[in-house]
């Protein structure tokens, strides 16, 4: 209300400064001598200069209601006042971006007008409007904010957006225009956190984005820089948790990500890699990349054993069989003997150590994992490890090897008969290791009780 009241004494002030304006003017006008004062001047342009400086101190919102004659066409349909920053949804209709904006941040996935679902949410500039609206206002003498200012809550322009779209459409353009275009949206959603967000908002963005590894050439076929550029740039749209089972569903994501798994550069299969890590935060995505076969091709890459690969395909393999389902996957494979080699090489123990005490809990794996001379290992890792969670993974499956097959309480009894490796950890450990510890001696102390009462 205080504010209504300043802006009722600022009409009423320019009202008289505008009686002041004419009666000055008039007196210099109709002096047909040219004999008014200096004075009189400067009191006219003392005068002009606070009528302007009133003028300035008036919002753009007031002028913007004051003009309530413009063109229905002009309004937003939500909020029924004149457009800044008109945008076409997927119906085709056109609304004022931040109403439609809160609209849809609200939940809404129908048009307000015609009540349709929208087949996507990504908003486009009508710039036809917009021209329009900016040729009314000029005739109006309103003034709207220049439209590459106008910008979303995330942060992209009008021009922004204009720019995604042209890239996605450089997608089914010559093949050099795909590899600028690629690396470009491979820059963008790196740097810039909403561009990856726009690809969530239409259905046929991943789908256009990948359309050059798609359309039927053999992986021999694609240009290694393209397709590098565009794995990344889905490992960058993945990071987005709204993305994430977007991009796992769109049909051609996780079979191309397989692909360059097996055939791509280095890069281009640990950022593969990496993806599907990122991807299997969800578990039905875990199930879905489950269900695809993308274990085998994470476990090839692992048995290559490059260095610049492993951390990611360790990890990704890792999430994956965190799914019950996924571990008998894995365990058909190949994994457990390609974990076990790599650990025997002392390669990336601490994540191949925490893969394997996963598997464990499967009965073919802990089987396996007997009969490939996995006890020894494990035995060795408790002794020579500083590391308090390579321990306590290591007797933990220890413990479940033994619990499965009693063919191996022997090893475990001349181990701690000369060297007290599980009774040192059943002191030091951590609780969970301390448990599985006391666990294993409890069962062989009871069998040299036995062993002595008979």
């Amino acid at each position: 209300m205080a504010k209504t009241g300043v802006f009722e004494g600022d009409a009423a002030k320019a009202t008289e400064l505008k009686k002041e304006l004419q009666r000055l003017v008039r007196a210099i006008v109709e002096d047909e001598d040219c004999d008014f004062s200096v004075e009189a001047v400067d009191r006219a342009t003392q005068t002009l200069f606070a009528l302007k400086e009133l003028k300035k101190k008036r919002p753009v919102s007031l002028k913007l209601t004051e003009s309530s004659s413009c063109p229905e066409e002009f309004r937003c349909p939500i909020s029924n006042v004149l457009m800044k920053d008109p945008v076409i949804v997927a119906t085709g209709q056109t609304y004022d971006r931040p109403f439609i904006q809160r609209w849809l941040k609200a939940g809404h996935r129908t048009c307000p007008q015609t009540q349709q679902v929208l087949s996507h949410t990504l908003l486009t500039p009508n710039l036809l409007i917009r021209e329009m609206i900016s040729q009314w206002c000029k005739t109006h003498g309103i003034q709207l904010p220049d439209p590459v200012q106008c910008s979303n809550e995330d942060g992209l322009t009008e021009a922004d957006r204009e720019h995604f779209l042209s890239l996605l459409e450089k997608m089914s353009s010559t093949p050099s225009d795909q590899k600028e275009a690629a690396r470009e949206l491979r820059l963008l959603t790196k740097r810039i956190p909403s561009f990856r967000q726009l690809f969530g908002e239409s259905l046929d963005a991943i789908p256009q984005l990948l359309k050059p590894l798609s359309q039927g050439r053999s992986q021999r076929d694609v240009n290694p820089d393209l397709q590098e550029d565009l794995i990344t740039t889905v490992l960058n749209l993945s990071i987005h948790d709204n993305n994430k089972k977007v991009v796992a569903e769109t049909p051609t994501v996780i079979p191309l990500l397989m692909d360059a798994l097996r055939s791509g550069t280095i890069e281009t299969r640990s950022n593969a890699a990496a993806a599907l890590f990122t991807l299997s935060a969800l578990d039905s995505n875990k199930a879905l990349i489950g269900k695809s076969g993308a274990l085998k091709p994470l476990i090839d890459l692992l048995e290559e054993g490059h260095p610049l690969v492993m951390k990611d395909v360790a990890s990704a393999i890792f999430n994956l069989c965190i799914l019950h389902e996924n571990k008998a996957r894995a365990v058909r494979d190949g994994a457990v003997r390609v974990i076990l080699e790599k650990i025997t090489n002392r390669m990336h123990v601490d994540e191949l150590l925490a893969i394997l005490a996963v598997l464990s809990s499967n009965p073919t794996a802990a089987e396996e994992m007997g009969e490939l001379g996995a006890v020894p290992c494990l035995l060795s890792l408790i002794r020579d490890s500083g590391c308090a969670r390579n321990k306590e993974n290591s007797i933990a499956i220890l413990h479940t090897i033994c619990f499965s097959d009693r063919t191996k309480w022997k090893e475990m009894r001349e181990e701690e008969k000369t060297f007290g490796t599980i009774s040192q950890l059943a002191q030091n450990g951590t609780s969970r290791a301390k448990r599985k510890a006391n666990g294993i001696l409890e069962r062989l102390n009871r069998a040299v009780n036995l062993t002595h009462t008979a």
